[in-house]
């Protein structure tokens, strides 16, 4: 049976010797599906004793992040839904700071410090802003594990040197680690830590009882040792680790048997089907009609030899989660279900029109520049959807995308996207390579982390590809499994297929085909507007080579002066 995280958490906080507890605490412990997708939720704030509100930024602080951090996208990595809720909270604390008597004395503001601890699948992932700590035990030993952010005038004076509401913009210190089974974790404020040594938490921890109860016994101990301050501790001890990701990421998909061939006018579940529209080894597609609505949508089901590869399915489930997280009018969408599924299979809009590989086919003359472009540039404004969910694509070509008769262009096939949150509790798919080869950027071929400016290599070569039909480095590429092997790759320029191609629209596609990632477009968005716009930058590189402009005229050529030298040398030596 697949196990999965398994933790206990216990809290304590109290105001000691003050008449007001700034401290603020919380944590969250979700069940079965959002466990896997968001892990453990620990968070620990103290608010600075010289203002008045500064409680109201604690608790501001811990219940934004442990609600909001819950709400971010699924598909998002732990460490961008916490660094995205982080500076929105800090956001609103200093707005409100600049608005209250802390606008001229940030003392008196919303400001408190915030140590988090996100425990998903065997990760422990912390975030960290000011003077609360947070130590791991393991074994009997105690390891503290962030870094105060307190800067000492003297024995007696201190000031916080980062806080969350003191300005704009605040800076996280962020630190991941591999998770073990016991292992324990302690969030402390400083009114604990400073009047607790290792010896009485050992101790405390030891004792055979109910963590909240240890939590308890820990803080009267740091009240007995003299602590003068707010106290607060979270204890968090890992009992079991999820064992390996489970095929199904989505338990709707669990134990659903497959569906039956289906024929035109067969009504299957809230459907009417029309006809076949593809059919392959992986799955088929059929045109079907909903029974309520009377609107177009499509049915796909997987093949019946796919239920034997594990990856196969895989690939097959993400299609639709993915869908229905994008909502993009460039991305195909999932058709919207009325009631649960009975069988496996998937529904999306019916898209009108071909694939641009059919398209293109259909072109009886050269298509213009200006045409590619417009194609280009939607295709980049779907993948934008997908960069801002922190997933990518990775199958960019002509197959894989719609054009109907008003050239409006549809992504679709998201079997080999690659999702960030996702990849964090499968981690043994994380780098997997599943587009095409003829498409793909170096880096996968090198094994080196793929991003966005991978697919806006893809990009790229399909840029190049729809206006040449021809691939730029040939096939090459997916031979290249070094950088000396890459660094003889060799660019094959489009004028030499076109005659029609600017010199500094050529520049902006051989930049985004940069065999390495860093010298390519840092944003998709650059790309485009090179496309459209010619770059001074460009303008001003010299006139390309010959050799490298058209190289078989640049040797005829030269072939043809030595014949002419050789020739008038003959003539000079026997007349």
């Amino acid at each position: 049976m697949q196990k999965q995280l398994a933790v206990r958490i216990g809290q304590c906080t109290d105001s000691g010797q003050k008449s007001m507890n700034q401290d603020f605490h919380g944590a969250g412990l979700p069940e079965n599906y959002l466990l896997q997708q968001k892990g453990v939720v620990c968070a620990i704030a103290d608010g600075i004793s010289s203002s008045n509100v500064s409680h109201i930024a604690s608790e501001t602080a811990v219940s934004s992040f442990i609600n909001d951090y819950f709400s971010t996208p699924e598909s998002w990595s732990v460490k961008t839904s916490a660094e995205r809720v982080i500076t929105a909270t800090n956001s609103w604390l200093f707005a409100q700071t600049q608005q209250s008597q802390g606008r001229f004395d940030k003392d008196r503001g919303y400001v408190c410090t915030l140590s988090t601890l996100v425990l998903k699948h065997d990760q422990a992932h912390l975030f960290h802003i000011g003077d609360a700590r947070i130590y791991r035990i393991q074994g009997q030993q105690i390891e503290q594990l962030t870094t105060d952010h307190r800067i000492s005038l003297s024995s007696q004076e201190s000031y916080l040197s980062r806080a969350l509401g003191v300005g704009q913009k605040v800076e996280v210190d962020y630190l991941k680690l591999q998770l073990y089974p016991e292992d324990i974790f302690l969030l402390m404020t400083d009114g604990v830590y400073e009047y607790l040594n290792q010896g009485e938490i050992l101790a405390a921890l030891s004792a055979d009882q109910d963590l909240n109860q240890v939590a308890k016994c820990l803080l009267q101990k740091a009240l007995a040792n003299g602590s003068t301050d707010n106290l607060t501790l979270q204890i968090l001890q890992v009992d079991a680790l999820p064992s390996q990701a489970g095929e199904y990421f989505d338990p709707q998909y669990k134990d659903l048997p497959m569906a039956p061939a289906l024929q035109s006018g067969d009504l299957f579940e809230d459907y009417v089907v029309k006809k076949v529209l593809h059919q392959n080894h992986r799955s088929c597609l059929y045109l079907a009609q909903d029974a309520h609505s009377q609107q177009p949508l499509v049915i796909k089901v997987p093949a019946t030899d796919l239920q034997q590869q594990p990856n196969a399915m895989e690939q097959f489930y993400l299609e639709e989660w993915v869908a229905k997280r994008i909502q993009n009018d460039y991305v195909m969408r999932a058709y919207p279900q009325r009631s649960a599924k009975h069988y496996l299979y998937q529904t999306f809009e019916y898209i009108e029109g071909q694939s641009l590989k059919a398209w293109l086919k259909q072109q009886n003359q050269t298509v213009e520049v200006a045409k590619i472009i417009d194609i280009v540039e939607q295709v980049a404004k779907a993948l934008n959807a997908f960069h801002r969910l922190e997933m990518l694509h990775q199958d960019i070509r002509p197959e894989n995308i719609m054009i109907n008769a008003a050239s409006q262009i549809k992504l679709i096939d998201f079997g080999s996207t690659s999702v960030k949150g996702i990849a964090e509790f499968q981690p043994e798919h994380a780098d997997l390579a599943l587009g095409t080869l003829a498409y793909m950027a170096p880096e996968y071929f090198l094994a080196k982390p793929a991003g966005s400016c991978s697919d806006q290599y893809s990009l790229a070569v399909l840029t190049y590809y729809l206006l040449t039909q021809q691939l730029p480095y040939g096939t090459e590429v997916a031979k290249c499994t070094t950088k000396k092997q890459l660094k003889k790759l060799h660019y094959y320029p489009m004028s030499q297929y076109r005659a029609d191609i600017p010199a500094w629209f050529e520049a902006a596609v051989q930049k985004a085909l940069h065999s390495e990632a860093a010298q390519r477009y840092s944003a998709l968005s650059e790309f485009i507007y090179d496309l459209k716009h010619p770059n001074p930058r460009f303008l001003k590189q010299q006139k390309i080579a010959l050799i490298e402009k058209n190289p078989v005229l640049f040797w005829r050529n030269l072939s043809l002066v030595l014949i002419l030298l050789i020739i008038g040398h003959l003539l000079l030596r026997y007349f």
